[in-house]
């Protein structure tokens, strides 16, 4: 498969456990989505809460730290064309940047009493879902999303 991810560390220790689990995490969500074979893939930054609360108050004029930002690159009817049409593209492209505070990951999944996987695995699914053009913020949204997101880690048999 493809080159899938592009992952970044920022502030934070290289482990080779976070970049398995998230190649592992994304083929699932391209193959999900049928994006295996387009010449796409995505952007991910593991960071500190300090620098996604920099990211939070500039892209969003919210002023706290966060669990995952993504800033996608494409519209939703953008991506389901390039989906649709099976369009390769030419030049390898990212269809957006998922980041991901490791240190809220951390908490999340004590506060939750799931496993570090599970919380960077749902962190992960998330935020490509947010690249994908869906969103949580309506009721309606929400009842599109979650389901996608769980039925991936339902198949990785990811569970809380």
């Amino acid at each position: 498969m493809q080159e899938l991810v592009e992952l970044y560390f920022d502030g934070i220790d290289e482990k080779e456990e976070y970049k398995k689990n998230i190649l592992y995490v994304i083929e699932e969500c391209f193959k999900e989505e049928k994006l295996g074979d387009l010449n796409l893939s995505i952007s991910i930054t593991l960071t500190i809460p300090e620098n996604i609360r920099k990211l939070n108050k500039e892209y969003r004029n919210i002023d706290k730290e966060t669990d995952v930002l993504s800033f996608p690159m494409f519209e939703k009817y953008e991506i389901d064309e390039i989906v649709t049409n099976k369009q390769k593209q030419l030049v390898k492209e990212t269809i957006g940047d998922i980041v991901i505070s490791i240190e809220k990951v951390q908490e999340q999944a004590k506060e939750y009493g799931h496993s570090f996987e599970r919380e960077l695995s749902y962190m992960l699914v998330h935020g490509f879902y947010h690249l994908m053009g869906y969103d949580h913020i309506e009721e309606e949204d929400k009842k599109r999303m979650r389901p996608k997101e769980e039925k991936i880690l339902d198949k990785l048999k990811i569970m809380r």
